[in-house]
């Protein structure tokens, strides 16, 4: 990386806005999907909104396109601070030549990293640290990415598991109810999923589910 930085800061200047830019179109279409499943929140909201779907019983109600698309807007209305800070202090001083590719790389990473950092559990993060063999960082700046990335994966599933758990309970309960009233009237050959579906469909309805599911999930990255 730092051998291609040099080499990329001996470009001519007129040369230079074009080429970053292509560049730059390039690589986030090339790792895009990466960066936004392990660097931004959509890893906690798909987890979350999949925990939903299965503790209704609904199989494929949402459908996945709904769910995915849902998760992707949550995500840029989430992430949105993040993404203008980097376009500020990285990507517009950079296409107008204020300053090199380098430059650009190291601003536009603090921002993700603040973010990262927030969501991931110091534990986590010691674990990736201490096998690479690094120093304890002084700030967040120091944080290696190779280090921070894999910490806030699994802290972000984690959270999602917790979030998820919550979610199975009442519809747990349902469950539960349901088949012990069938088992008592003897009809044992009823799935009592196929009962207690509409009364968690109805409990989730009643209660707005949707939108206490997706106001957990803002708060949840404050």
């Amino acid at each position: 990386m730092s051998e291609f930085m040099q080499f990329f800061n001996q470009v001519a200047p007129e040369h230079v806005s074009m080429s970053v830019k292509l560049l730059l179109l390039l690589t986030v279409l090339s790792i895009a999907p990466g960066i936004l499943i392990m660097m931004t929140c959509f890893t906690r909201i798909i987890i979350v909104l999949s925990f939903v779907r299965t503790s209704l019983g609904t199989q494929q109600m949402p459908p996945n396109q709904v769910l995915i698309g849902l998760a992707l807007f949550l995500t840029f209305f989430i992430m949105a601070p993040t993404f203008k800070e980097i376009n500020d202090q990285a990507l517009q001083p950079l296409f107008s030549e204020k300053i090199n590719l380098e430059q650009a790389y190291e601003r536009a990473s603090v921002p993700i990293k603040e973010f990262m950092s927030k969501q991931t559990r110091q534990k986590d993060l010691a674990l990736f640290l201490s096998y690479s063999g690094v120093e304890k960082p002084k700030s967040v700046k120091d944080i290696p990415l190779t280090a921070l990335v894999p910490a806030f994966a699994i802290s972000e599933i984690k959270t999602a598991f917790q979030m998820g758990f919550m979610i199975f309970i009442p519809f747990l309960v349902i469950d539960m109810v349901v088949a012990s009233v069938l088992m008592s009237m003897g009809m044992m050959m009823l799935p009592p999923v196929m009962i207690s579906l509409p009364f968690k469909i109805l409990l989730f309805v009643l209660v707005d589910g949707w939108y206490l599911v997706v106001k957990s999930l803002l708060e949840s990255f404050q």
